[in-house]
C-alpha cells in the first residue's frame, strides 16, 4: 500500500499497445459540439427524432424548435447531450456516466471528462480558456443539481433525467465497476495525508481495485520539467483512467492538457478526493437531493467558498438564461 500510494510514481507497468481515441468534432481527436447544425451533418451525430416532436409526439413550434436544435446523443459517449450555458452537458443517470466511463477506459480511448456545477459553468461563461475546455471536451456530466434543474426548464420539451451526477459518487462507482475488469486508475492532487487516507478507503471498499500510483503535485504552478516527469509517469504506470483532484479550473485544464498528450482517460472530480478519504465531510443527503449542498458547504468553509455562492450562482442564472435565448 505504502509503495503504491508515496507521492510520485516511479516505474510501474508498461500500457500494452496502442491506444484509440475517441472520434467527434472536438480537437485533437476529442469530441465536442458538432460544427455543423442539424441535418447538414454526419447522420448518426444528432438525435433527429427531437428536432420534429416531443416525447408526447406532439410536433414543436418556434422557441421549442430553436432549444430541440442544441440537442444530440454524442457518439464516443452514446449519452444524449443538451447545451447549458453554451456548454454540451450530458443528460445521463449515475449509472449511465459511470458505464460510459468505464467503457472509454477499457477500450483505451483518449477522453477528458469533467464534473460540471453552476460554479464551473459561471466560470466558463466569464473564462474563455475553461469555456473553450469544456466546449471541446470529451464528457461533462452535471454535477449540480443546479445544472440539472436548468437543463429541465430550458430543454422541457426532452425527458431528461432528474438527478444529477455527483462526482464522488461517479468516482466510487468507478471504482466499483472497474474492478470486474481489471481497470488500472491513477490518483492525482491533494495532499500525501489525504491521498494515503484515500488509497485506504478505496482498498477497503473494493479489495480488487487497482490503484497504480498516487501523487501529490506541487500547490504551484509547476515548471515545463515537471510537467514532462508527470506525464512520464502516467505513461509509465499502466494507468487507464488518471483522477483529477485539483479543484476548478486547473484540474480542467490539466486534464485537457493530459489528454492531449496521453490516449488514457482523465476525470476532474473536484472535492471527490476529500469526501471520500473523509478529510471533509458532505453535506446529509436531503440537502444534497434538493439542491442545498452549497449551503452546506458555504457554512463549513465560509471564508474559502463565500465568493463562488455570491458570485457564482447569479452568474450561473445570467449564462443558462443567455443560452437558452440564443
Amino acid at each position: 500500500m505504502a509503495a503504491a500510494l508515496r507521492r510520485t510514481a516511479g516505474g510501474g507497468r508498461r500500457a500494452s499497445g496502442p491506444r484509440r481515441t475517441a472520434q467527434g468534432a472536438g480537437v485533437r481527436g476529442r469530441s465536442g459540439w458538432p460544427a455543423q447544425a442539424p441535418g447538414t451533418g454526419p447522420p448518426d451525430r444528432w438525435q433527429t427524432p427531437c428536432c420534429q416532436g416531443d416525447r408526447y409526439g406532439k410536433q414543436l413550434t418556434g422557441r421549442d424548435v430553436r432549444l430541440s436544435a442544441t440537442t444530440h446523443t454524442d457518439v464516443s459517449t452514446g449519452l444524449p447531450t443538451v447545451l447549458c450555458a453554451g456548454v454540451p452537458v450530458a443528460a445521463a443517470t449515475p449509472a449511465a456516466a459511470a458505464a460510459a466511463v468505464v467503457r472509454l477506459a477499457t477500450e483505451g480511448v483518449a477522453a477528458d471528462v469533467h464534473l460540471c456545477n453552476a460554479y464551473t459553468l459561471a466560470l466558463a461563461d466569464r473564462n474563455p480558456r475553461l469555456g473553450q475546455v469544456l466546449r471541446t471536451a470529451t464528457l461533462n456530466l452535471p454535477d449540480g443539481q443546479g445544472v440539472v434543474w436548468a437543463n429541465r426548464i430550458v430543454h422541457r420539451s426532452r425527458s431528461l433525467p432528474p438527478m444529477r451526477v455527483y462526482g464522488p459518487d461517479l468516482f466510487l462507482d468507478v471504482f466499483r465497476t472497474g474492478q470486474d475488469v481489471g481497470l488500472r486508475h491513477y490518483l492525482l492532487g491533494s495532499t500525501p495525508a489525504v491521498l494515503e487516507q484515500l488509497g485506504a478507503e478505496l482498498l477497503a471498499r473494493f479489495p480488487r481495485a487497482l490503484i497504480v500510483a498516487a501523487e501529490s503535485p506541487p500547490f504551484r504552478e509547476p515548471t515545463d520539467g515537471e510537467r514532462q516527469s508527470q506525464l512520464d509517469r502516467i505513461r509509465a504506470s499502466g494507468a487507464q483512467i488518471v483522477w483529477l483532484g485539483l479543484g476548478t479550473p486547473k484540474q480542467d485544464y490539466e486534464a485537457a492538457r493530459l489528454v492531449a498528450a496521453h490516449p488514457a482517460v482523465f476525470a476532474a472530480v473536484g472535492a471527490a478526493f476529500d469526501f471520500v478519504s473523509g478529510n471533509k465531510p458532505q453535506a446529509p443527503l436531503w440537502m444534497q437531493r434538493n439542491g442545498l449542498e452549497w449551503l452546506f458547504r458555504l457554512c463549513s468553509e465560509p471564508r474559502r467558498l463565500w465568493r463562488r455562492v455570491l458570485w457564482g450562482h447569479p452568474r450561473f442564472l445570467w449564462a443558462a438564461y443567455k443560452g437558452a435565448r440564443q
